[in-house]
């Protein structure tokens, strides 16, 4: 179309801008202007093998796992002893976890581990005890982790196991757990701790069939063969589950039982044997790695770019099924 003769007569306004030297930002088609930040977030693999002779019923350990909000997962081991007066163990572990699920995005948990196993535990009806650990990564990098019993967690950074948490027991074998009784421990007796991650640090986090049957040096050799989260995650289960029925391996459990005492009888010494094999247990692994994304400030934590596949849905784990 033509122009209007009111344009065409009309002196110009403004002189052109000479030409730049440098090409012109480009802006995003979301804003005039972005400013954007890094966040961390979980990549999170899961895997669990049940007792040989639970696997019908898919075990006692259960646990949820939810890159949502930074990330977020938690572990919850059934304690079989409870099976000796015709209860279930795993009743109470699972609705423990479900229940930690559930609670995930209440205004009174704020991104607090110990605040949502108070919460969850309150709303636990099931009879039962479980040993449980939570842990949730805040958007700056740091892993805050509240834990009851003996349910494990170290994080490798560099082919180095850098960080790991101690059990709590009452003795050997008979850990701290979260009950239906008033006997048992509540979240106030949880070891309640943080540590500072970056990225591609990775966590390594299960039930106590994991960390009693396989070494340390075995959990970094698999990690850093892994392809993934996922692959390590299964690997990891698979050799703490070969192990646990070999009755020849000198196993993290049998070397702590002689240590605190536990052995073959003295007549069995003699003749040069002594307390050695794998532990049969319900196995229950989660690896996570730390990753970043780029968040543009001014659009309220949607992400731009992500790097690594995260798992965006909240998962609940009552089984092997």
């Amino acid at each position: 179309m033509a122009a209007s003769t009111a344009s065409r007569l009309s002196p110009p306004r403004f002189r052109a801008p000479s030409p730049s030297l440098h090409p012109p930002i480009r802006r995003s088609r979301f804003s005039p202007v972005r400013v954007a930040k890094l966040e961390a977030v979980l990549s999170i693999g899961t895997h669990l093998i049940p007792h040989p002779r639970k696997a019908a019923s898919g075990g006692e350990d259960a646990f949820f796992a939810n890159s949502d909000a930074g990330g977020v997962f938690a572990i919850a081991d059934g304690v079989s002893g409870w099976a000796e007066k015709d209860v279930n163990p795993a009743l109470f572990s699972r609705e423990l976890m479900r229940n930690s699920s559930n609670f995930l995005n209440d205004e009174e948990v704020s991104r607090d581990p110990q605040i949502l196993l108070r919460k969850a535990h309150a709303a636990t009806s099931s009879v039962g005890s479980a040993t449980v650990i939570i842990a949730m990564l805040e958007k700056t990098g740091t892993l805050k982790i509240a834990s009851v019993g003996d349910c494990g967690l170290k994080v490798i950074r560099k082919g180095q196991v850098m960080f790991s948490i101690s059990p709590q027991e009452h003795y050997f074998d008979c850990p701290y757990q979260i009950s239906s009784e008033a006997v048992g421990q509540t979240y106030q007796d949880a070891l309640v701790c943080s540590v500072n991650l970056m990225e591609g640090d990775i966590i390594v986090s299960g039930s106590d069939g994991l960390f009693d049957n396989i070494f340390d040096q075995e959990i970094v050799s698999i990690i850093s063969e892994s392809p993934g989260v996922h692959e390590a995650a299964k690997a990891l289960a698979e050799l703490a589950r070969k192990h646990s029925v070999d009755v020849t391996f000198d196993s993290p459990y049998s070397m702590e039982a002689r240590s605190r005492g536990f052995d073959v009888p003295w007549w069995k010494k003699i003749l040069g044997a002594k307390l050695i094999g794998g532990k049969m247990d319900d196995i229950t692994v989660i690896v996570a790695q730390v990753k970043t994304v780029v968040v543009p400030e001014d659009e309220g934590g949607d992400t731009e770019e992500q790097k690594g596949n995260e798992q965006g849905a909240a998962a609940v784990v009552a089984s092997a099924e």
